[in-house]
Formats: structure tokens, sequence, C-alpha cells
């Protein structure tokens, strides 16, 4: 029987390789579900081709950082719809989560030699990678509907789509862990993802809000959401949102940090529930 100390002393090339594994195994998922990826880009595509063009006439967006002209109604929730591609991405990656421990497969991967916390850091990585295939290729269609960023935007947001990646991932990871049936994750999901979503600023500016609705401005503040649709908003013009980024990287180092207690066999959520550790 192997010691337990074992796992620390395993090479480099043995931790690449395990995440290279969970990588293409997501993948692999990823290809192989073509209706996801369509699903990905239909969602923020009738936002952008329906909602935006009809309210683009109502909604007007006055010249606030970082643009610095007025822009279409289009060109505005571009950020926030990317932001709510890697947020269904985050959710369904760990949907998937719930998945793999209803079938066992998670169980074959959390009793591998591998730290629990590498094991689940390499499964957001993953998702992240497959989040940034759904974000550029929707880009590519948005740019054909008159939402021109500049060349050096779709390079600079490359660092904000993964911190804002990892947050969500982070945060949907979390959440695999409270529950042991897809029904009810799945379910829980829409109690998460809209209210996220429409209370932010990836649909209107903040001031409109606080003009309309003091309390739903401050909702929207202590939103989460609202700092990564900001941070990807500045990135795409090659500007820097320093608090955005503060924001988005605290809460992601704490939905992780959450997410590796709660899959703590010893003293996380999945003991307490029942978790595939203590499944016989």
């Amino acid at each position: 029987m192997s010691n337990p100390g074992d796992r620390f002393r395993l090479p480099p090339s043995g931790y690449l390789i395990c995440l290279a594994g969970i990588c293409w195994r997501e993948g692999l998922r990823f290809l192989n579900q073509r209706s996801r990826f369509l699903s990905a880009l239909v969602r923020p595509l009738v936002w952008l081709f329906i909602f935006a063009a009809g309210f683009r006439s109502v909604l007007g967006v006055s010249i606030i950082p970082p643009y610095e002209t007025y822009v279409l109604y289009e060109v505005y929730v571009t950020p926030g719809l990317v932001a709510m591609i890697q947020l269904f991405n985050g959710l369904q990656s760990s949907l998937s989560m719930v998945y793999d421990r209803e079938v066992g497969a998670m169980r074959i991967l959390l009793v591998s030699p591998y730290p629990r916390w590498f094991l689940l850091a390499s499964k957001l990585i993953a998702g992240i990678c497959v989040s940034l295939l759904q974000v550029y290729a929707f880009l590519f269609v948005a740019w054909f509907w008159e939402v021109e960023i500049p060349p050096i935007g779709y390079l600079t947001v490359l660092p904000a789509l993964m911190l804002s990646g990892l947050m969500l991932g982070a945060m949907g990871l979390l959440m695999s862990s409270m529950f042991r049936q897809m029904e009810n994750f799945a379910s829980v999901m829409n109690f998460v993802i809209f209210p996220m979503f429409f209370a932010s600023s990836a649909l209107y500016p903040l001031w409109r809000v606080q003009e309309s609705s003091l309390v739903l401005w401050w909702i929207c503040t202590l939103n989460p959401f609202s700092y990564a649709v900001e941070l990807i908003r500045f990135s795409l013009y090659g500007q820097f949102e320093p608090l955005a980024a503060a924001v988005v990287s605290g809460c992601a180092l704490v939905f992780l940090g959450a997410a590796i207690f709660a899959y703590d066999p010893s003293a996380g959520v999945m003991t307490r529930r029942g978790g595939p550790d203590n499944a016989k």
C-alpha cells in the first residue's frame, strides 16, 4: 500500500500530464456535445441580435469610460454577454461534476495520488479553456454586427477572461459540492444565473440603475458579476480597471478556497452530505 506522503514526491511532469489529461477529457466532452457549443452561442446572440437591436433607440448610452464617444447599445452589452457565456459555462462545467459523482467517475479522480486542490484547480482550468473558445467564437460573430473592438482588445481581454472565468467557475464548483443529484443542481442554476445577470451592469449602466432604484443599485454594486463585466469591458479597449480586478481576484480566491474545503473529505461539505468518499 502506498504511503500518503508519496503524493508530495510526485514529479512535476506528472502534474503536467494530469492537468493535460483533465483538459483533454473536458475538451473531448465539449467537442462531443455540439449542442452545448451552439447553445452557448445562441443565448448571447439572441440578446445581441434581437434584444439589443430592439432597445437601441430606447436605452441610450452616454459617454462613460472606457468609451470615448457615444456607442451603440449592442457595443455596450457585448462585455456583459461575454461574461454571461462564462457564467453559463462555469455552472455547466460544475454540473458535469455532479454527474461524474453520480456515475462514479469523480470517485476515481479524487482517489488518485494527486492533491485534491490540484485536481479541482485543473478542472477549473479545463473549464476556462472551453469558455475561451466560446467567447472568441461569439466575438467573431459579433464583429459582423457592428461590434467593432480594437484589434489589441482581443489580446488584452485574455487575462480578464481567465480571471473572470476562474471566479465564476470556482463559484459553480462550490455550488456543486452542495448537491448530490443533477436535478437539484440544475434547478438551482436558474436561481443563480438570472439574478446575477440582470442585477449587474451587463445590460445597463449602474448610474441609470441608481436613478431609478437605490436599493437595486446597491444590489448591483455588491454583485461580483458586475465587476467581472467591467473588467472585461475595460480590457476589451486595452484599459485596466483596478477595482474590478481586485474584487474579481478576491472573490475567485474565496470561492476556490471554499470549494477546496467543501471537497475535503476530512472537514468539507462532501463528508457531511455523504459524498463519494463516504460511499461504500
